[in-house]
């Protein structure tokens, strides 16, 4: 969810290929994993992004015991807010001294998974705005390769970075750095979705990589938050990205395809776009049709349900706004990986009796003014206001001024 999430903290033998690579990382001297602990570039051409300190963070081993995904797609890296040239999470916390995601890596390593890391998105200062050159930039990100014995990175550039050309210059140079620097890593290149394909901007991007000699792994879109209705025109424009790559660097179509990717977003995206797991089927059939290198979606914490489902036709972080079991989404990464998740409970479980006392407080009303202490029910759950509140729909916002009581 680029802008949500800002406000809220080729052929089949290439396929075949892809599936038995072994990528030989740099940095395992310092206690990084050994090349054997790489998984195939398809299980990270699959990983979903999880936000691992914001955006109620799931728990990745839950999602991995019930759907079978093996890899994940931490986000993100960005520039200190304060400031300078070195790596954080969410501008915040420094990756020298983080314990807390090498905590979540750990234990997805300790599961047979593992992890790429995303730097960059739409919120944040990015290392590319505020590293001097490609050289001080591609520093930066090796020290998170090294740190956490990566197999895969992923460059997200979008708004508002990749209009800055001197700072998409120092992406695309640090990327191939990189590449050059840790064989056989794994790179995704992330950027806007059009019904063209992709933008001015991100042809752009598109341009530098080329005149500077690098191609990664992949260029994926993100058809989501420009006037998308569905499948069909992600399709479409999945179609039309393809012809850009052929006419930018000469490629042929199935080339084009074999360095192509797709990033969804799962339910309801930030400009109210609906994306339910019929759509994620149908491009999921586009891209392995098309022997696609990539399928991934933002986000993991929103891949469950909301209360209610449809979260009051809002957008929200933690929850898709469609009717879902947990982790539906997730299989659909899983599927494009070549493995075939467990199966699952039926979506809708069996009512329960709630206990005594827990029966439902008077209905919320959005035209009355509640103070602190009043309780009222609202999506089968009972609230209670923290202050003075009035027209505040109840678990709209995690930091609003109502408190879940829990159900009812």
């Amino acid at each position: 969810m680029r802008r949500l999430r800002a406000c809220l903290g080729a052929t089949a033998a290439v396929g075949l290929a892809a599936l038995g690579t072994t990528a030989l990382v740099a940095g395992n001297a310092s206690g990084a994993p050994s090349a054997q602990d790489a998984l195939s570039n398809r299980w990270y051409a699959a990983a979903p992004y999880l936000m691992p300190l914001d955006n109620d963070p799931p728990a990745a081993g839950a999602i991995m015991d019930a759907t079978g995904l093996k890899a994940f797609q931490l986000a993100f890296v960005l520039a200190p807010d304060g400031g300078g040239c070195s790596p954080t999470w969410d501008g915040k916390a420094p990756v020298s001294s983080d314990t807390a995601v090498k905590s979540v890596i750990d234990s997805i390593r300790a599961k047979g998974g593992d992890v790429s890391v995303s730097i960059g998105g739409y919120g944040g200062t990015k290392l590319g705005q505020a590293c001097s050159d490609p050289a001080a930039t591609a520093a930066a990100y090796q020290q998170v390769v090294t740190k956490y014995g990566l197999h895969a990175i992923d460059f997200d550039l979008e708004e508002p970075e990749y209009e800055n050309t001197a700072a998409i210059r120092n992406e695309i140079g640090a990327a191939k750095i990189l590449q050059q620097n840790n064989p056989g890593l794994y790179v995704s290149v992330t950027t806007a979705g059009t019904a063209d394909g992709t933008g001015w901007f991100g042809k752009q991007m598109l341009l530098e990589a080329k005149s500077q000699g690098f191609t990664p792994n992949n260029f994926s879109i993100m058809p989501f938050d420009g006037g998308f209705n569905g499948a069909a025109s992600q399709t479409a424009a999945l179609t039309k990205f393809n012809q850009v790559l052929q006419s930018t660097f000469g490629w042929n179509e199935a080339t084009a395809y074999a360095h192509e990717g797709f990033s969804g977003m799962n339910g309801r995206s930030d400009t109210g776009e609906m994306f339910p797991q019929s759509d994620f089927q149908t491009v999921l059939d586009f891209a392995t049709a098309h022997n696609m290198d990539r399928f991934t979606f933002w986000s993991l914490n929103r891949d469950r349900q909301c209360s209610p489902p449809d979260n009051g036709g809002r957008t929200s972080g933690t929850c898709s706004s469609v009717p879902q079991n947990s982790w539906d989404f997730a299989k659909y990464s899983v599927k494009f990986a070549g493995a075939t998740p467990p199966t699952t409970p039926p979506t809708t479980p069996p009512p329960t009796t709630p206990p005594p006392g827990t029966g439902c407080r008077t209905a919320w009303d959005a035209g009355t003014a509640y103070t602190g202490g009043s309780e009222v029910s609202y999506g089968r759950h009972n609230w209670k206001a923290k202050w003075w509140t009035q027209n505040e729909t109840p678990g709209a916002s995690q930091w609003g001024p109502w408190q879940d009581e829990g159900a009812c």
